[in-house]
Formats: structure tokens, C-alpha cells, sequence
């Protein structure tokens, strides 16, 4: 990061899923378009971000979104969703961590890092006690991230992408 730019972190409104929208599938595609179907792609960004989807999930109670803005423009976000776990999933009072990307242009710069902390620390204002994560097995960049974070195996599970089933490596940590 430069010197002069200012980062923060700010929960999403429902004024924010066009935002949402266009931060989520710009990138979940730099992340995964190389390794996938332009169909499965296209079908799987159609579905999950719209505006109209996004703001359903700002919408729901159980849903936070955080954005990480620098100077202003939005270069990353988070999603943590309560609600119903994978029986992998073991630790106490768990939350899921459902989306959490960073663009590309700004990996490498802390900016992950300062995303994570403040998830952990959204989770533990909220009394859970652990998070838990799917994450492709091929992204390896993202395993390996979350295991820098204390997150460990704890089982799979099938993530659809348009028609393509893929395997998803279930994660936990206790906070």
C-alpha cells in the first residue's frame, strides 16, 4: 500500500449491492476464470451477482458483508453468513465465512490481512467461536492463506460452478 492511501473496513449497506455486484464478480473471476468453463462461469456470475441477489443477501439477518476501501474505491470484501453448518464442521457457536476476495491489483499489499483480522474480530464481538470456510482445492494461494490463519482441514464438500461440480475443501479455526 502507499503511504497516503487510507484503507477502512465498513459493514455493507443495502445501498451497496450494486457495489457488491460488480466487486463480487470481477473477483470471483480474476480468481477462477483461468481454471473454469466461460459457461460455467458465466452461469454461476448470472446467478450469484446480480444487483438484485446481492441485495437479497444484504437483506438477510444472518448475512454481514465488510468492505475494504481504499481511499474511497472498494478493492475488497467479506461475507459471513450464520445459519446451517456441514456436520465436518465440529468447533462450538460456528459462522461461516462464505465469501472473502481481495482484487488482484492489490494482493501482496496487507490488504488480506487487515480483511481477516477484522472478520475475526466481527466473529468474536458476536460470541461465535469458530469460523469455518469452503475453499476450492485448487486454489492453493487461499489454502495457504488460511492456514497462515490457524484454519485446518476438517472434511470436502461439492460446490457447484454453472454444470461443474467441484470440490471444495471444508476449514475451521475456533476463535
Amino acid at each position: 500500500m502507499m503511504e497516503t492511501s487510507v484503507l477502512t473496513i465498513r459493514r455493507a449497506t443495502v445501498a451497496d449491492a450494486a457495489l457488491l455486484a460488480d466487486l463480487g464478480a470481477r473477483t470471483f473471476s480474476e480468481t477462477f476464470s483461468a481454471d473454469n468453463r466461460p459457461e460455467d462461469m458465466g452461469a454461476y456470475l448470472a446467478t450469484s451477482f446480480s444487483p438484485e441477489q446481492q441485495a437479497t443477501e444484504l437483506a438477510d439477518t444472518r448475512v454481514t458483508f465488510l468492505i475494504v476501501e481504499i481511499n474511497g474505491i472498494a478493492v475488497g470484501y467479506a461475507m459471513l453468513r450464520s445459519g446451517e453448518t456441514p456436520k465436518e464442521v465440529r468447533g462450538e457457536n460456528p459462522i461461516e465465512l462464505v465469501r472473502f476476495y481481495v482484487s488482484q491489483d492489490w494482493h501482496g499489499r496487507g490488504i488480506g490481512e487487515s480483511l481477516m483480522q477484522r472478520c475475526l474480530e466481527e466473529t468474536r464481538r458476536r460470541d461465535y467461536q469458530t469460523l469455518w470456510l469452503g475453499v476450492w482445492e485448487r486454489n492453493s494461494r487461499a489454502r495457504a492463506f488460511y492456514r497462515k490463519w490457524k484454519f485446518y482441514d476438517v472434511g470436502e464438500h461439492i460446490f457447484q460452478l454453472g454444470n461443474d461440480l467441484q470440490n471444495d475443501i471444508l476449514m475451521e479455526r475456533n476463535l
